[in-house]
């Protein structure tokens, strides 16, 4: 478990050095996206920026994306002459391109995913592991070390593209999946910071990809929308499922958009999809006799990668072949060829990712194994349909300020052979929709993902949802956010929010010791919903007993639900999918002159959250004022205090 520190961040621009770029970046789980707008011309459109990239040794093209892939080459695969950049003849990393090509080829030395790693609560996301799984002799890196690199890259690239204006100098914004946790969020902050960004800002995805909709349509956005409508976003990336709902409203007679839920953490994407496919050529592979070791299978699943974005964009296309890489002589040749079809791809991804299904069916989850390999958190549902179906209906009192009733959160319905009550059909109804990321470029995933939410929406006698276009969906993440850099100068519209869970501290209860017992945990609410970033809070409450000088954890808790619960709320029960329990925080708080080792403080809590979207917790002592910070963090020092 990562230890924390408790020194809260705040990015402020340098008004005397008006930066003149505002520049945005989308750090996706497989590609990378640098967009820009010249703030120093009043009609200035956002420009996306070719990113030069080897694509193979000694071979340097440029491309709209970067890959967020990184290779590492055995000291005898490439020589220096081979790796040279516009930049660089001794570029620290391969990454982009020609790390996934080689990568399809080796895939023990590809690291690939780390932005959904940096997100893993249950690793240490500084210790050097990845690639997960590789032999000794492949050098690892930490999540937090690979960010960095694709950040260094794209940072290169900007500087050789405009020597007069270094990225370190300018505004810039980079994008989070809404339902990244503050802990997360720091993470990406950080691996910023480490390269020099400093005038940094962090902005959700489905919202920078509705600000570049904005951007798009001019003035026309208002008449494609009206009060009382509510966008439902789906961003559908590589690595994630990310899911909000923007309302629209009206303030002094004109309209505003105001952000009110986010959906959950869901590690689900083109990268399963691409694992689904390379799985269903084993098994026919394997009725043909042929068995893949388990390198094999990842190789196939990059060359699944590729084959599927062919077979998507082109309904023409029948099939593409597949060769299957192997290391010995004998197993060259037809042995290790197949073919993806176009049926397959359909029938996969179509059927096994966009089922049609009710508003009532959710997300199944099957009880866990007692021992499983480490590894990513993937959702354990592949059914997207049923993970926006859960969303809406979770959601289903968002604009009143009421969570839905425990019930509504049943998995185990409509499901044969399980049983379980039915779920109510209650849910939060979209009046338009905005599609994202790179999985629903497909006009056949696309229009499966439509014709669901319509066919819930007809049976609840509630209108089909307009079709929010004109946005490009590899793209539209990065250009909202270089846009976001005009909004925040008062330029545009503002889409309003603050922080989409509410906050809370676990306070363990003074009760006798039971054997076999520990006791048990009650939580205060230190951060509402809907918190502006940048703004403080007290914390209403009775006084707590604080630890000092000692080891001590603190346990946070999350919700996207308890919408109602003011600073101060204190819960002794909730039912299970109220509160989201977060990663644990270890710290020891420091020991002032006055004071000794292991003494309990009363103390009173006060909250605020950072610009960055960090949980930053005071407590303050009730003899002195002495104040001990704790920030929602993952830094490695201990807490500290003034």
């Amino acid at each position: 478990m990562e230890h924390q520190q408790a020194t809260a961040v705040e990015t402020t621009l340098v008004e005397s050095n008006q930066p003149a770029f505002s520049v945005g970046i989308d750090l996706g789980t497989t590609h990378c996206v640098l967009s820009y707008l010249d703030t120093r011309e009043e009609e200035a459109c956002v420009e996306v920026m070719p990113i030069p990239q080897l694509t193979a040794p000694g071979a340097v093209e440029t491309r709209s994306q970067l890959g967020s892939f990184l290779y590492q080459p055995h000291e005898n695969e490439m020589d220096a002459s081979s790796r040279v950049l516009p930049w660089s003849s001794e570029p620290k990393a391969l990454v982009g391109a020609i790390a996934r090509n080689l990568g399809s080829k080796t895939p023990i030395r590809l690291i690939a995913s780390a932005k959904s790693w940096l997100c893993h609560g249950g690793v240490n996301r500084r210790d050097a592991f990845l690639p997960a799984g590789s032999p000794e002799e492949v050098e690892k890196v930490s999540p937090l070390r690979a960010t960095e690199l694709y950040l260094e890259h794209l940072a290169a690239a900007w500087n050789h593209t405009h020597p007069n204006h270094p990225l370190q100098e300018q505004d810039v914004t980079i994008t989070v999946p809404a339902s990244f946790d503050p802990a997360a969020r720091d993470l990406t902050a950080e691996a910023a910071r480490n390269i020099g960004l400093t005038h940094l800002t962090l902005l959700e995805e489905p919202q920078a990809a509705l600000y570049n909709w904005i951007d798009n349509s001019g003035d026309k956005w208002r008449e494609q929308v009206v009060v009382g409508d509510i966008v439902l976003v789906v961003d559908i990336g590589g690595g994630t499922t990310d899911l909000s709902l923007v309302e629209v409203t009206e303030e002094e007679g004109n309209l505003t958009l105001n952000r009110i839920a986010v959906g959950e953490h869901i590690l689900l994407g083109g990268d399963n999809m691409d694992l689904a496919l390379a799985y269903r050529l084993k098994m026919k592979l394997a009725q043909e006799g042929k068995e893949l070791q388990p390198w094999q299978i990842q190789a196939m699943t990059h060359a699944c990668r590729d084959a599927k974005e062919a077979l998507l964009n082109d309904a023409e296309l029948q099939a593409v072949p597949i060769v299957v890489p192997s290391r010995g002589s004998k197993l060259l040749g037809a042995t290790l060829k197949t073919e993806l079809t176009q049926q397959e791809v359909q029938q996969t991804l179509v059927d096994g990712f966009f089922p049609q299904v009710a508003i009532t069916e959710h997300p199944v989850q099957r009880n866990r194994g007692a021992l499983t390999q480490m590894g990513l958190p993937y959702a354990q549902d592949a059914g997207i349909t049923r993970h926006i179906a859960a969303f809406l209906s979770k959601q289903a009192n968002a604009l009143s300020g009421e969570a839905a009733p425990a019930q509504d959160f049943n998995p185990f319905v409509n499901m044969p052979g399980m049983d379980g009550e039915t779920a109510s059909a209650d849910f939060i109804k979209p009046t338009a929709i905005l599609f994202n990321g790179g999985v629903l470029k497909s006009t056949l995933l696309s229009n499966r993902l439509e014709e669901t939410i319509g066919e819930w929406l007809i049976e609840a006698d509630a209108e089909l949802p307009k079709r929010l276009t004109g946005t490009d969906l590899d793209l539209a993440v990065a250009s909202g956010a270089s846009y976001y850099g005009s909004v925040r100068r008062g330029q545009g519209v503002r889409i309003r929010g603050g922080i989409a869970s509410s906050y809370y501290v676990g306070i363990e209860s003074a009760m006798p010791a039971i054997p076999g017992m520990a006791p048990p945990m009650e939580a205060l609410c230190v951060a509402p919903f809907g918190m502006e970033e940048g703004s403080s809070v007290d914390v209403p409450s009775q006084e707590f007993g604080l630890i000092i000088g000692q080891p001590v954890n603190f346990q946070f808790f999350g919700s996207t639900v308890r919408r109602d619960d003011l600073a101060g709320t204190h819960l002794d029960y909730w039912a299970p999918e109220e509160l989201e329990e977060l990663p644990e925080i270890q710290v020891t708080l420091p020991v002032s002159e006055g004071r000794r080792e292991g003494e309990v403080v009363p103390v009173t809590l006060a909250s605020r959250v950072t610009e960055l979207g960090t949980l930053y917790l005071e407590a303050i002592a009730a003899d002195n004022g002495q104040k001990w910070h704790v920030e929602f963090d993952v830094r490695e020092d201990a807490a500290q205090s003034e």
